[in-house]
């Protein structure tokens, strides 16, 4: 039962790496019959259905990369424009949902996992930061996901959210898929492209390894500032 058991994780393991794997997914599965389709595709479940679990980066790297070939499976003239176009109406669609869902979770009472407050701050939060957040967020993997659910249930304004919106589609769409095309003709890029692929999703995540680790510090550091002011407190009433 035990070997059944880490056969069944391995398998599962790999289907999981196989799925996130785009060179794999546009060359050995069916998708290679419909390449643009598939980017495509994945870019509008990722970015507007609310499923994080795809490639991204890297699944546009790649389409740029496969457009420099010599007999390219896509044209990078209609790749560009296609993949921008998509990756902003995925984030539109993610908006809306939000927006949708937004009335009912202010309606909602308090409960051990939810606050109201919590809306009210993430609204804040993107009034304040949000054009900024917005397209930084589409370089982060599962981040650009969920924020655009974030930013409708905060009800952001949508000419504000909207207008940034299109810049973080062109910069994240555009560039990185004209990043694959370049690059993915030079030899030790294509021959390294599992390792490349490791570290764009590594540099891709590493804002919020840092964010998640500054709050661990901060939190971890939160209850040792009031023990030490008490501490002098007791000090100075010992020498009163």
């Amino acid at each position: 039962m035990t070997l059944l058991a880490v056969s069944d994780a391995v398998t599962s393991n790999l289907a999981l790496t196989q799925l996130l794997d785009p060179m794999y997914l546009l060359q050995e599965t069916w998708l290679k019959n419909a390449v643009l389709p598939a980017i495509l595709a994945i870019v509008f479940i990722e970015t507007g259905l609310l499923f994080p679990l795809l490639p991204g980066d890297s699944l546009l790297f790649t389409g740029g990369m496969l457009a420099a070939q010599e007999n390219p499976v896509v044209s990078i003239w209609w790749l560009v424009p296609l993949v921008i176009l998509t990756a902003f109406a995925g984030d539109q669609c993610a908006y809306w949902i939000g927006r949708k869902i937004g009335p009912a979770i202010f309606k909602k009472e308090d409960s051990r996992f939810f606050k109201k407050h919590y809306v009210t701050e993430t609204h804040e939060f993107f009034e304040k930061h949000g054009p900024k957040t917005i397209i930084l967020a589409r370089f982060v993997p599962i981040v650009r996901t969920f924020m655009p659910v974030l930013a409708g249930v905060s009800q952001m304004s949508y000419r504000k959210y909207v207008a940034f919106d299109i810049v973080g589609a062109v910069l994240w769409g555009g560039g990185v898929t004209v990043i694959g095309y370049f690059l993915g003709n030079v030899p030790f890029i294509r021959d390294h492209v599992e390792a490349i692929f490791l570290l764009i999703v590594f540099v891709s995540i590493l804002p919020a390894i840092i964010t998640v680790g500054k709050k661990m510090l901060e939190r971890r550091n939160a209850p040792a500032a009031p023990a030490q002011s008490g501490e002098l407190a007791a000090s100075a009433n010992e020498t009163h």
